[in-house]
């Protein structure tokens, strides 16, 4: 089924317009098009490199009797050219997916210019073509930083254009379950990829939404209709894509829906499920020919944990030393200013369920910390509203400063400096908040509680406690040094806007 156009809502305006999506021709231009620039490329590298060696003397004088013009060089410059088209193409550079990165780009591109320029050093030395070998070392070198800067310029291109809705693929996920909630995840957590999530298909029609964990925030993905459906729904959303993300007990509603599809001339693809596994959660290998599949563990261990653990004790004992005179300053306010500790100390529940006593400048008149605990045994404890306490009438007035700028979480590096904390996790939860959980929630116990983490810095007053855990677990699934680097950036706004407190 060929589409011309589709409407797409731009953010910043009210109104809608009219984007066209490229046809399978046009898919097929456009690859022809790669091809011919980095043909020109190729061939333009040899220019340049000739240039540097024998006009502007790169790499040594040139003597008059070994000055070769670039007449000689053509052949072997169209020959690269050629070769390292054809390389290319058969390495699958040009129908590679769109989630492949850059650095894998990269790294096919090199070899396959250094096949290519084998190639032609070989047929050089069979035709006794001795000319400054700098000429073939330079070509090499520039026709790799210009297919690289291109295909950086076009991914640039490509992700600006889909993030802004066009020509991206209007994709509808049928299935609720693990898996279809991970393929969701994953589109709506990257734009970039080029995919418009329309909606999800399942038969249970009490379904109206479903919340999504991403990076950012929690999505709503909306139940469109039922399978039977499928086909009403294809040609009502402009459907170009189908992911079949079903439950093995479901499986059987497979084929149906794949006649479906083809009778309609859409593109579906269907997501294995093993076990409810998703691909970045399993490791594959082989013995004897035989695969093996196995399960990466929703935490963070092994060489990552000791990153993690080492960049923690380094921020952990900066901060205490930066900031050991303001600490006094704000332990001597509290003294001076309200009777009580200094210091609030409160039971949580850290890494695998263990227990460890949390330690923060007190705030509130003396006994209200108590109080607050009771309120929290006798309501919901999971009520994100129970965190709005920055205005509370109990609060002191140094607390309530301390608490507006998260001064009174200072105290809590020295839990990041032993261990019993990190800088980002989920937040650590008291017993009683714990003893309730489901069993699945139980999964956020397998990381180190933080300071500040995804649903901190995700607007936590509007989410549930169900969506929280969701973000706390895509954290712990898709853990790197750069998503801790990012939520620390971004917890900086949130405590300066006030909404970093609770």
């Amino acid at each position: 089924m060929q589409k011309t156009q589709t409407m797409v809502t731009t953010p910043h305006r009210a109104q809608t317009r009219t984007i066209p999506l490229a046809l399978p021709w046009m898919r097929y231009g456009a690859r022809a098009g790669q091809m011919l620039l980095d043909g020109i490329f190729a061939f333009l590298a040899f220019r340049i490199a000739w240039q540097l060696r024998y006009q502007y003397e790169v790499g040594g004088e040139v003597a008059f009797y070994d000055w070769r013009p670039f007449s000689q060089f053509q052949n072997r410059a169209l020959l690269f050219a050629g070769l390292v088209l054809i390389i290319l193409l058969i390495r699958g550079v040009y129908w590679l997916p769109r989630s492949t990165g850059l650095l894998d780009e990269s790294v096919m591109i090199i070899g396959g210019i250094t096949t290519a320029m084998g190639g032609v050093l070989l047929t050089a030395f069979l035709t006794r073509f001795v000319p400054s070998r700098l000429v073939f070392i330079f070509a090499w070198a520039i026709v790799i930083a210009l297919f690289v800067m291109r295909r950086m310029v076009s991914r640039t291109l490509r992700t600006a254009l889909w993030k802004r809705g066009i020509y991206v693929d209007r994709v509808l996920v049928i299935g609720s379950g693990e898996s279809g909630r991970r393929i969701m995840e994953a589109m709506l957590n990257s734009p970039a990829l080029g995919y418009h999530l329309v909606g999800f298909v399942n038969e249970l029609p009490e379904t109206s939404d479903l919340s999504v964990a991403t990076e950012h925030r929690v999505h709503r993905a909306q139940r469109v209709g039922s399978i039977d459906e499928l086909e009403r729904l294809v040609g009502q959303h402009s459907v170009d894509e189908v992911l079949v993300a079903l439950p093995a007990d479901e499986l059987h509603l497979v084929p149906k829906i794949i006649e479906k599809c083809r009778r309609h001339a859409v593109q579906f693809k269907v997501v294995p499920d093993l076990l409810q596994l998703s691909l970045d959660r399993v490791d594959l290998g082989e013995v004897g020919g035989l695969p093996l599949i196995g399960v990466k563990p929703a935490s963070i261990q092994g060489g990552q944990l000791l990153a993690k653990r080492a960049i923690d004790a380094l921020v952990g004992s900066a901060v205490l030393i930066v900031a050991a005179i303001p600490m006094g300053i704000i332990a001597l306010l509290i003294r001076t200013t309200s009777q009580g500790p200094i210091l609030y100390r409160q039971t949580r529940v850290g890494k695998n369920g263990r227990q460890f006593t949390l330690v923060k400048f007190r705030c509130m008149v003396d006994g209200a910390d108590e109080l607050r605990a009771e309120l929290m045994a006798m309501h919901d404890s999971q009520d994100p509203r129970l965190f709005k306490l920055r205005d509370d009438p109990r609060l002191t007035r140094v607390g309530r400063v301390l608490r507006r700028w998260s001064l009174d979480e200072l105290p809590q590096f020295w839990h990041v400096l032993n261990g019993e904390m990190s800088l980002v996790g989920p937040r650590p939860q008291m017993p009683e908040e714990v003893a309730n959980y489901e069993e699945w929630h139980l999964q956020r116990l397998a990381v180190t509680p933080g300071l500040t983490g995804l649903w901190q810095v995700n607007g936590r007053s509007h989410l549930s406690f169900d969506e929280m855990v969701r973000l706390d677990l895509y954290y712990a699934e898709h853990w790197s040094p750069w998503l801790d680097t990012k939520v620390v950036l971004r917890t900086i706004p949130a405590v300066i806007l006030g909404r970093g407190a609770y």
